[in-house]
């Protein structure tokens, strides 16, 4: 019997919508709807492995529509106890480029209107966001893409915006100016959610643009939507072979402090 917390969660971006071969899948009702897609059961490295494509497998589900809640509690139910999660990004700065991988450490929330939380009453909690990422976990993929040869930005502000639209000139160059590094439409509530459920999580960002261009740049063009694809489906194979090598190497035991966090009692037994 599988004990809670030993499935790795892995949630696909844009252009992911398939990992596991031989995978089997499992369709999860959740009190809060239904998540983007199945569940997609199966193992890597004799590791049991979680996976959901969040905008659904025909990516038929734009940002500001994706039931962050359902997905998460699926992972949830699953007993899932880390949860990497792989997303496209623009960089806001002239060093990170396109093809580079950000781990980001901190988050700006700029979007509006998304269930973002399970504490709704009669009981309250207030959640600490602090550190909104898995440092441990963080660290493990670090260390996964540097050795799949992937030039890495560590300690990035990643700003998330509702979408589905792109960011105005003006806006582009307000999130630069203040020192934030890249700019992507999912990763708001993901990370919370987690820490609410006591979830270790960490984002996998693929820098796929320059968002509205770049300051000073003639040469370079401001992002579309089929860019974005192009350069995330240049990258899937490294994507994968990051994703596969972190639940290979992932210590069996996780030492960090994110299990600490208190679910609902109703989520807790579940």
């Amino acid at each position: 019997m599988t004990a809670r917390g030993e499935v790795i969660g892995i949630f696909g971006g844009s252009g992911l919508y398939q990992l596991l071969d031989g995978a089997r899948e499992v369709r999860v009702d959740t009190p809060f709807g239904p998540p983007s897609d199945s569940l997609w059961l199966g193992e890597i490295a004799g590791r049991q492995v979680a996976f959901m494509p969040r905008h659904g497998r025909e990516h038929s589900l734009p940002p500001h529509k994706i039931n962050f809640r359902a997905n998460l509690f699926a992972m949830h139910r699953a007993k899932v106890g880390r949860i990497l999660a792989p997303c496209a990004v623009g960089s806001l700065r002239a060093e990170i480029t396109p093809g580079d991988v950000v781990i980001p450490d901190q988050f700006v929330d700029r979007t509006w209107g998304r269930a973002d939380t399970y504490w709704e009453g009669p009981v309250v909690q207030h959640v600490s966001a602090a550190d909104p990422y898995c440092p441990e976990l963080s660290s493990a993929v670090a260390s996964a893409a540097s050795r799949q040869g992937a030039k890495v930005h560590q300690g990035e502000t990643l700003v998330v915006i509702q979408g589905p639209r792109f960011s105005t000139r003006s806006e582009s160059r307000w999130f630069s100016g203040q020192g934030w590094g890249v700019i992507g439409m999912t990763g708001y509530p993901e990370s919370i959610l987690a820490r609410e459920l006591g979830i270790c999580y960490s984002a996998i960002a693929l820098v796929t643009d320059y968002d509205a261009g770049l300051e000073g740049s003639a040469d370079i063009a401001p992002v579309t939507h089929e860019e974005v694809l192009k350069v995330f489906a240049a990258n899937i194979g490294r994507v994968r072979q990051i994703l596969f090598d972190l639940v290979e190497n992932l210590p069996g035991a996780s030492g960090c402090r994110c299990a600490s966090s208190q679910p609902l009692p109703q989520l807790a037994a579940s």
